[in-house]
């Protein structure tokens, strides 16, 4: 291509051609090689050392809904369970907006500087049109997450009951068998059943907050009854007063309750998380539970009763998979769903004939 600047008249200029088609790839860019996928027994030794960045692509591969990566984790579970330490786990429960990652952050905090290590395991919503989650726990304790004897995961939710992860319980026994003696659980509180939290923890802490409207709503029979203990935040500054008489609300409705399994008698505390006071009340209410049931022979009780529903829970797991992930079924489950959208059968008939083609195709 001809430039008029490239003329004799114009003495001292040059105007150079352009490149053509330039590659849409930088041509100098190295690339990286695809991360290498660790053994079992890399996982395990990792794992038994205390390796953070090996504990965190474990707990990764229990996550993945990959067949693949779910036979790894099985046998990275397996030899993992006989080293998984006794650790104290605590469930942590509330509505949004009760500061219930601000609490987990100085409750953490103050298990750290005593010595303890931690794991917290903060599970995300996830959203039901993407299905994506923003697990941003991690970004909210700054100060949590550069203890070094603190590890933070966030996990989705992933629709599962009560805003608990599918593999969190897994996540449990990689986190013990690393040496982590205390575990802090904390659930979505989108005021679904917190059953399957409560199955996981040897003591469930409900999070309340006043000063937000009508106290009583905060008293709900079902959730009160699974919770060990109460623990209203944000008793500071002007909404001190109206912590307080919440205090002795609780504490009267839980007077009114049965006795629970354990024998323990909840007590409602008040603390502030942004302040720091209370948090040692709390723990140290904690601390007296593990030592009660353990007395008791509650503590063992009910860690077999949890191990006994999680193999209940899993099986159901597994043949709910298999039912759905059968490839003949496939189309039997679109051309009866579709029946039943055109009002030929029932639903009902229409779930018994696919759980009877199910059954007779075995």
């Amino acid at each position: 291509m001809f430039h008029p600047e490239n003329d004799k008249e114009y003495k001292g200029l040059t105007v150079n051609d352009g490149v053509v088609n330039l590659p849409s790839v930088n041509p100098y860019a190295t690339f990286h090689r695809e991360k290498r996928h660790l053994s079992v027994d890399e996982y395990v030794d990792g794992i038994l050392r205390g390796n953070i960045s090996i504990l965190g692509q474990a707990v990764t591969l229990v996550e993945s809904s990959l067949p693949s990566d779910q036979v790894i984790a099985q046998q990275v579970i397996e030899q993992c369970l006989p080293h998984a330490v006794r650790s104290i786990r605590v469930g942590i429960t509330g509505v949004p907006g009760a500061g219930k990652s601000t609490f987990i952050e100085a409750l953490g905090t103050e298990l750290c500087h005593q010595g303890k290590h931690l794991a917290v395991l903060a599970i995300d919503p996830s959203s039901e049109r993407s299905k994506g989650s923003i697990l941003g726990d991690k970004t909210r304790m700054n100060e949590l997450s550069t203890q070094a004897n603190a590890f933070i995961r966030p996990s989705p939710s992933a629709g599962s009951l009560g805003g608990v992860a599918r593999k969190t319980r897994e996540t449990i026994v990689l986190c013990e068998a690393a040496g982590f003696d205390t575990i802090l659980l904390e659930t979505v509180g989108v005021g679904q059943s917190e059953t399957a939290a409560h199955s996981m923890v040897d003591y469930f802490l409900l999070l309340q907050v006043t000063g937000t409207g009508d106290e009583l709503q905060g008293i709900k029979r079902g959730i009160m009854e699974m919770a060990d203990g109460i623990a209203i935040n944000k008793c500071d500054g002007n909404n001190m007063e109206r912590a307080r008489a919440a205090r002795v609300s609780y504490r009267n409705a839980l007077a009114l309750f049965p006795p629970s399994e354990s024998g323990w008698k909840p007590d409602a505390i008040c603390c502030s998380a942004v302040e720091h006071t209370g948090i040692q009340e709390v723990w140290k209410n904690i601390e007296e539970y593990i030592a009660f049931t353990r007395q008791n022979g509650y503590f063992d009780y009910h860690r077999t009763e949890q191990s006994k529903y999680w193999m209940y829970e899993t099986i159901n797991a597994a043949l709910l998979n298999g039912f759905y992930q059968n490839e003949r079924m496939e189309a039997l489950i679109a051309k009866a769903e579709q029946q039943v959208l055109n009002n030929e059968i029932s639903s009902f008939i229409a779930a018994n004939q696919l759980l009877t083609e199910y059954h007779n195709g075995r």
